[in-house]
């Protein structure tokens, strides 16, 4: 970006400077703020899928312990049966 400089000088007839006015210089735009505030909201939705992300995998998680330790019950109750059916059985 180009710097853009206004000078106004007044003089008087005698050849004396009255007054002097120096407007422009460095002065930032509203870009700046733009990217800014486009970086703030990409972040916030990255920070928000990976967050997703990683609820997701823990329900996953979750769900598999749960499915194991149904299978281990019923694997259980499995054992059980066939103890009390060996037990009914009658030696000859």
């Amino acid at each position: 970006m180009s710097d853009e400089h206004i000078i106004t000088t007044t003089t008087s007839p005698d050849g004396n400077v009255s007054h002097t006015t120096v407007s422009g210089g460095s002065s930032s735009g509203g870009a700046g703020w733009l990217f800014g505030l486009i970086a703030v909201v990409l972040i916030g939705f990255a920070v928000y899928y990976f967050a997703m992300q990683s609820n997701s995998t823990s329900r996953k998680d979750n769900a598999v312990a749960a499915a194991a330790q149904d299978i281990g019950n019923a694997a259980k109750d499995v054992g059980n049966a066939a103890q009390d059916a060996a037990s009914n059985v009658k030696k000859p």
